[in-house]
């Protein structure tokens, strides 16, 4: 190969590095892909690194010549399943060569100038029916799915304003828990008898699943700390935006004498296991319709969201975390094989099922005892509640990329585990090895 195509082969694969890991994907699935990528199009021994915002990306043909090195900056980070799936089938096209450098370029240059299958306000009703079906599962009514659908709707349009402005996210995060509880606020004064609570939580739920925890515990489990610690702080800071602005109108409710009660989970029975199922499964299908999943991938993350809220549902005498942990276990286990069938990554699939199960009720407890004064008792038990949301968190990225792990050998018709493991494999084709 000559120096121009080494450029192009260089400059075409740290373009795919980059709409990666914008859209979540994990450090060492990108390297992987990038390097599968590079060693089909004839290019050997490169060297690739990923810091969080930078992908570079190094080649020397031989010891006698000087290196080649190309490298892209993250500018953008926005979960994107739809130019997620059309890159990771180019890719596929290019690993078994059915497509050289110059036609892979006009591809990828094709998926990310064009346009998405949707329109934007349609991610906006997504997002809106996603916390209404939340609200749902929380035991709400329909006053409450609708008040958690508004909010939501004016969510998403405030933070698009705000994105466009290039405010930083947690100033964003900020001011969409804080019109979440406004709004509830404004609710709760009036004489409409509204559990204003669970319409809150279900708009912090909204919030938390732009988080990407899970690519941080992905890139920590796979040896890239630099940039798990650059994501860990990120959803840090995305988190404390949304505890922010939920503290700030819950603090306004208090000062106006306005009672927003706390959630306390109660018993459950035949009907509302149904409604929580329920919920779950169009809230996690309503999710990945705002982020542009393929329309056939639909039905089955509803499926398979509501199966794992279901186990978690049957499991909650095991306390908090482990509940969470065994039904992401089988998320990761499921989606894998599913994936495969329905042509998309399975990252497209574990991160709207795991939605419905992220800890929106423990953030919001825990904000409403530490800002009340119900007792000496309280203040602990804030803590308590917030530190329960980190864990359920944890729990939740732990199971899911333990899951693929398992699926992964299993789907390859249960060869050695230890010589054919070949990592938590979200995005890009699976080559095992020893």
């Amino acid at each position: 190969m000559d120096v121009r195509e080494v450029a192009l082969t260089l400059d075409f694969c740290t373009r795919v590095g980059e709409l990666l890991i914008a859209s979540g994907t994990g450090a060492a699935d990108a390297v992987d892909t990038m390097g599968m990528v590079a060693r089909a199009l004839g290019l050997r021994n490169c060297d690739i690194d990923i810091t969080f915002v930078t992908v570079a990306m190094q080649c020397q043909p031989s010891p006698d010549e000087p290196p080649i090195t190309a490298s892209r900056l993250v500018k953008s980070r926005a979960i994107d399943y739809e130019h997620l799936t059309r890159v990771d089938h180019l890719i596929r096209d290019v690993v078994r060569g059915d497509v050289d450098v110059r036609a892979a370029r006009q591809r990828l240059g094709r998926i990310t100038s064009t346009g998405h299958s949707r329109p934007r306000w349609a991610a906006t009703l997504g997002l809106a029916v996603m916390a209404a079906a939340v609200a749902v599962q929380l035991g709400g009514d329909g006053a409450v799915a609708l008040l958690a659908f508004v909010s939501a709707a004016l969510i998403d349009r405030i933070q698009l304003v705000l994105s466009r402005q290039r405010i930083p996210m947690f100033y964003q995060q900020i001011a969409g828990a804080g019109v979440a509880s406004l709004l509830a606020v404004a609710t709760a004064a009036t004489p409409l008898e509204v559990d204003v609570s669970s319409a809150i939580t279900a708009n912090i739920v909204v919030l938390l699943a732009g988080i990407g925890l899970m690519g941080a515990l992905q890139d920590g489990l796979s040896g890239f700390y630099i940039t798990a610690n650059a994501r860990v702080l990120e959803a840090m800071l995305s988190t404390a935006g949304i505890i922010a602005g939920v503290s700030a109108g819950l603090t306004m409710a208090s000062s106006l004498g306005v009672d927003i009660p706390a959630i306390a989970p109660g018993a459950t029975n035949l009907q509302s296991v149904g409604l929580t199922l329920l919920g779950s499964a169009v809230g996690a299908s309503a999710f990945a319709y705002s982020c542009y999943a393929p329309g056939r991938i639909l039905v089955p993350i509803a499926v398979i969201s509501a199966v794992a809220m279901g186990i978690a549902t049957a499991l909650r005498g095991m306390g908090r975390a482990w509940p969470v942990a065994v039904a992401a276990f089988v998320i990761g286990l499921v989606a894998y094989g599913v994936a495969a069938r329905m042509r998309v990554p399975p990252l497209v699939i574990v991160v709207p099922a795991m939605v419905p199960m992220l800890p929106g009720i423990s953030i919001y407890r825990g904000l409403t005892l530490l800002l009340s004064d119900q007792g000496p008792n309280s203040t602990p038990e804030g803590l308590l509640a917030l530190f329960t949301a980190v864990t359920i968190a944890v729990s939740l990225a732990a199971g899911v990329i333990l899951g693929e792990y398992v699926a992964q050998p299993l789907k390859r018709g249960g060869r050695r585990l230890e010589a054919r493991l070949a990592g938590p494999r979200l995005v890009g084709p699976l080559r095992g090895g020893r």
